[in-house]
């Protein structure tokens, strides 16, 4: 998936728009992402404002793709507010035909850099976070292009409630083990895992997502990693 901050605090480095949006897709650009669309030009003092209820559970997912985890997550949950990053012009138009064709109302979007709205939040207003499968930046010259750093999981922990669970899946073994390395070095999180079940197993309800399926396709194993904040 896309993701956005590298060793520039606010850096994006991956491409912005791939081929031509269909019309339906173009039109629900103009229409339907106006509405869930976050205003960043201030600070979220109520995030749970921007959602119907009022929610007291906020989530969030950098990078969503083409929203297929983002969508089920949402769709299945409709108490909890779900936030998603992704700059990809044609990831969020996928992600908007979806929130058209469920009716979700429980979703708002910023279609940019992740760092943006992680630093726009108050402090201790998420209870989950998820990277899924993010650019993996394999060349070692491009490395502190990775959205996974310490800086980065000192600025997720400032927005996440104590026990609220980050989630990480890859099926890149070297960035899994540069995240691994990061969080267990991390004075924000714990990393509870006893067994190797523990992150070769889906998430439970996991709905998947193309980047998995493809990885699978390829002969790549998955690892799911669950940190909490302490």
């Amino acid at each position: 998936m896309s993701e956005t901050i590298g060793r520039r605090e606010s850096a994006f480095f991956g491409r912005r728009k791939g081929k031509a949006l269909r019309a339906h897709q173009a039109g629900l650009m103009e229409t339907l992402l106006p509405t869930v669309q976050v205003d960043l030009s201030a600070p979220l003092s109520d995030p749970a404002a921007l959602f119907p209820g009022h929610p007291a559970d906020l989530r969030l997912e950098v990078g969503f793709g083409g929203g297929e985890h983002l969508a089920a997550d949402a769709s299945a949950h409709p108490e909890r507010g779900y936030f998603g990053c992704e700059p990809f012009v044609n990831g969020v138009a996928k992600l908007m035909a979806q929130v058209e064709t469920r009716d979700l109302r429980n979703l708002r979007v910023h279609p940019g850099d992740a760092g943006e709205l992680i630093d726009a939040l108050p402090d201790a207003s998420l209870s989950g976070v998820c990277i899924l499968y993010p650019d993996p930046w394999p060349k070692r010259r491009h490395r502190e292009r990775r959205f996974v750093s310490d800086r980065m999981l000192s600025r997720l922990a400032r927005v996440m409630r104590s026990g609220a669970e980050l989630r990480f899946a890859s099926d890149i073994d070297d960035y899994v083990g540069w995240t691994l390395a990061r969080a267990l070095r991390s004075p924000d999180f714990l990393w509870p895992a006893k067994a190797e079940s523990d992150w070769l197993t889906p998430y439970p309800d996991w709905p998947g997502t193309r980047y998995e399926a493809k990885a699978l396709r390829e002969g790549r194993r998955p690892v799911y990693l669950t940190f909490i904040r302490r």
